[in-house]
This record gives structure tokens, C-alpha cells and sequence, in this order.
């Protein structure tokens, strides 16, 4: 399709039709932006399901109440909260281009968009640190992670979300309703300033991608160590069978963990360095309407990760569907019998 024969397929009117000072919308009646917009709903709705999965399994079962389950817990609410509010209304704001929530509703949703990608942010990077320790320091891990620190880690990490935005948001006038100025009704506008631009992509980005990389890159060398030296004593042992346990074990954590460093990083990458090329991010602009949704559908991704691949929640899911969570004793259910 030529650029001609895409202006045909957008029928321009304006988004209050009594107001002279409203800004045009563009409704695009092309079917494959009709196909995009079935898409991203069901993405929404896939995410908030399988986040919701996430929190009544490690809710509900009791054996499931561990510290590295508490951070997947956390992260999933965040996710959830995102497929719940956030995506819906930013396919709101694809179907038509308009605002019609009001500049309260446009102060208030980028407080929320980004405290729930922080978050998300601080609870992969709490995951990566509860790994590390679980693997390179297995004997005093049960004394140092606890469920109470991690909480009260989960708590400060929330915090600290809510405190950097607002500060964020503030210092970019972007704080208050009667801050916002728009140059037609109908339209949400983010400016920030390049400084704070420079100073988010370091806080919100360099330094938990630094951590991450090196902890995740540890984490596989160490295990890929302690690999070798028991393949060591089972070649002594001529043990055939267990070597080839441990071949695929080894094989299985480096799918894992490669998984995990490339979604975060193509999930992110797109977003920072489009947020370099410009002194402010207008709300219905395509570039960032597309990187940014690349941000959003890691909230659906993350659960595949961090939940899937755990035989844990494939068992809870099928008590979950089956409603046998209902009965007085599921709680106490074991799930993983054989590691416990």
C-alpha cells in the first residue's frame, strides 16, 4: 500500500464536533489496523488472565508461600494491573487518536503507567538477586532470604516506584491537571524535558539492565561449574545415564536464562533509545505508541517466564480450572511432592 492509498483509508473528523478548539481525529478503517487493534484486546485480556492465574496459585497454596514466589507474586500484580488498565486504554487511544477522559484522567495515567513499570522493573531485579544468592551461596540462603525481608523488600521496591515517578512527573510540570497545556481539546500531551530524559534512562534502565546482565551471567557460570564438577565424579562413577541428566539440565538453564536477558532487553532497548531522539513524548504519536507497547506486552510475557516454566503453576492451574481450589483443605495441597 502507497502512501496515497493509506490517506484513503482515514476518514479525518474532530473529537468534540461543538468545540472550536478540538483536535482532529483520524479514524483508520484499513483492515489490518482493524486486525491490530482484535490483536492488542486480546493480548490485554491473555495478560490479565494468565497474571491472575499467577496470583491465586501463589496466594492460595500455602507451599507456594516462599520468598522467590513472593517476588513472582509482585511482579504479577503489576502486570496484571497493566493488562487491566493500562492497555485497555491505549487501545482506547488507537481506535481514534482522541482524549476523552480529561486532563485529570491525563495527569493521573502516566503516574500509573510508569509506577507499574518501575515496579515491574524492581521485581525482575529482585528475582535476579534471589536467584544469585540461591545459587551462589545455597547454604546461608534460608537465613539471609527470608518471607519477611522479602516483603519488606517488595514494599521499598513499590515505594520507591511511587516516589521516583511523582518526583519525575513533577519536576516536568506533568503533575497537576492545570499544568498540562494541550494545543487542542481532545489531546494528551508528556513533555520532558531532555535532562530528566538522560537521568530515566540511566535510573529506569541502564542500571537495572547492568544489574541483571551481570547477576543472570554469574548465576549461569556458577551453575555451569558446579555442572562440570558433579559430571566429574559421575565420569569417575562411569555413570552414562546421569551425565546425560545433567547435559540437559545444564542445556535447560542456559534456554532459560537466555530467554529471560533477551525479552527484557527487546522489550526495552526499542523504548530508551527512541526516548534519545526527542525532547518530548506526545501521548498519540506512532513511534511512541509502538515501542511503547513493546514495554506493555512484557507485562504478558513475564508470566511465561517466571511461572510457566515452573511445574508449580502447571499443576495449581489445573486445580484452578478444575475448582478444586474451592475445597476447605486445597490450600494445604502438596504440588511438588517430590521436592518437598
Amino acid at each position: 500500500m502507497n502512501y496515497t492509498d493509506y490517506r484513503q483509508n482515514i476518514t479525518v473528523q474532530y473529537c468534540f464536533p461543538d468545540n472550536n478548539s478540538s483536535c482532529r481525529k483520524e479514524i483508520y478503517t484499513a483492515p489490518m489496523y482493524k486486525f491490530l487493534l482484535v490483536f492488542l484486546s486480546c493480548v490485554s485480556v491473555f495478560t490479565v488472565f494468565l497474571n491472575l492465574l499467577v496470583i491465586i496459585s501463589i496466594s492460595h497454596f500455602k507451599q507456594l508461600h516462599t520468598p522467590t514466589n513472593l517476588l513472582i507474586l509482585s511482579l504479577s500484580v503489576a502486570d496484571l494491573l497493566v493488562g487491566l488498565f493500562v492497555m485497555p486504554v491505549n487501545i482506547m487511544q488507537l481506535i481514534d487518536s482522541c482524549w476523552y477522559l480529561g486532563k485529570m484522567a491525563c495527569c493521573v495515567l502516566p503516574v500509573i503507567n510508569s509506577v507499574l513499570s518501575s515496579a515491574s522493573l524492581c521485581s525482575l531485579v529482585f528475582i535476579a538477586v534471589d536467584r544469585y544468592i540461591a545459587i551462589c551461596d545455597p547454604l546461608l540462603y534460608s537465613t539471609r532470604v527470608t518471607v519477611c525481608k522479602t516483603s519488606l523488600f517488595i514494599i521499598l521496591g513499590w515505594s520507591s516506584s511511587l516516589f521516583y515517578v511523582i518526583l519525575y512527573l513533577y519536576f516536568n510540570d506533568h503533575f497537576l491537571p492545570s499544568q498540562i497545556s494541550t494545543r487542542c481539546e481532545g489531546e494528551c500531551v508528556v513533555v520532558i524535558a531532555y535532562s530528566w530524559v538522560i537521568v530515566d534512562l540511566v535510573v529506569s534502565f541502564v542500571v537495572p539492565c547492568s544489574v541483571i546482565l551481570i547477576l543472570y551471567s554469574v548465576i549461569f557460570n556458577v551453575a555451569r561449574r558446579q555442572a562440570k564438577a558433579v559430571r566429574a565424579v559421575i565420569n569417575d562413577a562411569s555413570n552414562k545415564q546421569g551425565i546425560k541428566v545433567l547435559s540437559s539440565s545444564e542445556t535447560k538453564a542456559a534456554k532459560k536464562l537466555g530467554t529471560v536477558i533477551f525479552v527484557y532487553l527487546a522489550c526495552w532497548i526499542p523504548f530508551y533509545l527512541s526516548s534519545l531522539s526527542t525532547d518530548s513524548l506526545i501521548f498519540v504519536s506512532v513511534i511512541y505508541t509502538v515501542f511503547g507497547w513493546l514495554v506493555l506486552i512484557n507485562s504478558s510475557v513475564n508470566p511465561l517466564i517466571y511461572a510457566i516454566f515452573y511445574p508449580w503453576f502447571r499443576k495449581s492451574v489445573t486445580f484452578i480450572v478444575k475448582c478444586r481450589i474451592f475445597k476447605s483443605s486445597s490450600s494445604r495441597l502438596n504440588l511438588l511432592p517430590e521436592q518437598f
